[in-house]
Order: C-alpha cells, then sequence, then structure tokens
C-alpha cells in the first residue's frame, strides 16, 4: 500500500498543480518546480467546459453606474447636509465631503452611493437642491461577463483545493507534506482574490456612486423683506449715533486745543467789522 501510494501521490500532484495554473489569474507566475502552465487556449477551453452559461431569463446582470453632477447652490453647508439627507432616505450613505474657501467663494465635493434602483430618482431629487446645473454626467459598465468568469474560476479552483487537502491526508513524507501545503496556499490566496473582487462587483452594481461638486453663488438680486429693510434703518441709526457720540467725545478731550485759536479768531472778526 506504501509503495502504491509513493507511486500514484507524484501524478496526482502534478495533476492538481497543472489545474491549479490553469485557474490562476493572466500573467501569474507559476509555482516554483510545477511544469510550464497550458496555453491560453486550453484553458478557455476548460473554463468554458466547466462553465454553465445561465439563461437570459434568470441570468442577473450586473451593471455598475456612476454619476458626476456640478451644482450652484447659495449655501454650501446648507446642501450638503442635504445631499446627505437624500441618500438616507433613498437607503443611501455618504462615502465622503469637502469644503473648501478660495478668493473667487466658497466650493465643495460630496460623494454617496444609493440603491441602483433609485439611481435616476437620486438625480432627480439633486438637481432640484440647485439655483442652476451647468454639468451633469452619467455611465454604465456591464461586469456580467467578469462576474460569471470569476465564478467558474472561483468553482475550479475550489475543486482544487479539495483535491490538495485529499492528497494533504495521504502524504507521508515532510517533502510530500510541505509540497501540498505550499500548492494548498497558492490556491487558497487565488480563492480569496476571486472572492474578493466578486464582493467588490456585487457592492459596487448593487449601490450606484454619485459624485456631486458643489459651487456656491450670490443671486443677482435678493428679495426684499420689510423686516429686514427696518433692522438696517435701526442699525443704521445706531451706528450714526455711536459715530456722532465718539466726536463728541473727541473735541471735549482735545478742546485745550480748537477754543484758544477759535476764541481768537472770533475777536479778530469782531473788530474788522468795528
Amino acid at each position: 500500500m506504501n509503495k502504491l501510494l509513493k507511486f500514484s501521490l507524484p501524478p496526482l500532484l502534478i495533476l492538481g498543480l497543472m489545474l491549479t495554473n490553469a485557474c490562476a489569474p493572466a500573467g501569474a507566475p507559476p509555482m516554483p518546480g510545477l511544469v510550464p502552465p497550458p496555453s491560453e487556449e486550453a484553458v478557455k477551453e476548460e473554463r468554458d467546459s466547466s462553465a454553465v452559461e445561465p439563461s437570459e431569463e434568470t441570468l442577473e446582470r450586473k451593471i455598475i453606474k456612476t454619476g458626476y453632477i456640478t451644482l450652484e447652490v447659495e449655501d454650501i453647508a446648507e446642501v450638503m447636509d442635504k445631499v446627505a439627507e437624500v441618500a438616507g432616505e433613498l437607503g443611501g450613505y455618504v462615502l465622503s465631503s469637502h469644503k473648501y474657501e478660495g478668493e473667487r467663494g466658497a466650493s465643495g465635493s460630496i460623494s454617496i452611493r444609493v440603491p441602483a434602483g433609485k439611481f435616476d430618482e437620486a438625480f432627480s431629487r439633486l438637481r432640484q437642491l440647485a439655483i442652476d446645473v451647468p454639468y451633469e454626467s452619467t455611465e454604465a459598465k456591464d461586469v456580467t461577463e467578469e462576474y460569471i468568469d470569476l465564478e467558474a474560476r472561483l468553482h475550479n479552483l475550489e475543486a482544487t483545493e479539495t483535491q490538495y487537502l485529499a492528497l494533504l491526508e495521504k502524504a507521508e513524507t515532510v517533502e510530500e507534506i510541505l509540497k501540498v501545503q505550499q500548492a494548498l496556499s497558492n490556491v487558497r490566496g487565488q480563492i480569496e482574490q476571486i472572492e474578493g473582487r466578486m464582493k467588490y462587483l456585487e457592492r459596487t452594481s448593487d449601490m450606484s456612486l454619485i459624485e456631486v461638486s458643489l459651487k456656491e453663488i450670490k443671486p443677482l438680486a435678493e428679495h426684499w423683506s420689510a423686516s429686514n429693510t427696518f433692522r438696517g434703518a435701526v442699525h443704521g441709526l445706531t451706528t450714526f449715533g455711536r459715530g456722532l457720540a465718539t466726536a463728541v467725545m473727541w473735541l471735549g478731550v482735545f478742546c485745550w486745543l480748537w477754543i484758544p485759536p477759535l476764541v481768537i479768531w472770533l475777536r479778530r472778526r469782531r473788530r474788522r467789522r468795528a
């Protein structure tokens, strides 16, 4: 039995490693001590044969939507809060927000994610927050084929991992155990990489990204208000009274400088008239 295992283990190990290289991402170097990976045509044929093509009815498209919009507003801080409210009410969230103060005025930006089904509604509600919308753009990327390809590669790698686990149980020498563990670790790393990419595609296709740029502008004509006008008049009268009182105080403090010359001028004037 031991002799049979020693003769059968190396071929099984090489076969499993060849499957691993076949499922590895394009451009990935082969593992040390392994035979060269098969050609791209062979990998494609093996992947196509193992993948199950879903029907058009059951196929769920993976569409990544991204939108860009510029809003001209009166108050950036207020509109940023309203944009966050829109995202929350639609079941989304805020990724980041920034506000800048410059010589030409204030500006800002805020990035939000909303459910893909609420993408158009979010754009419509954002337009209502602005005085003007000078720019907007949307784009969609179909990643369905990439997602299906990742599923097929993940299936192959999981099958290869199962084979390695079986080989690991049968390995007897330290050298055999180390080789299998090395190959198993490589397969596990590829599985985690593919799973991470699949989760990213799922998340970005389910939650669309909208980049909002904000520019602060002042309206051409402000709305007239009687209360505001009255308050302005009172403020102006108060300012005038304070200025007048300040001038009287200054004259009183420096009276010894201007009263003597004034008295002399008045006396000379009277003499001239006499």
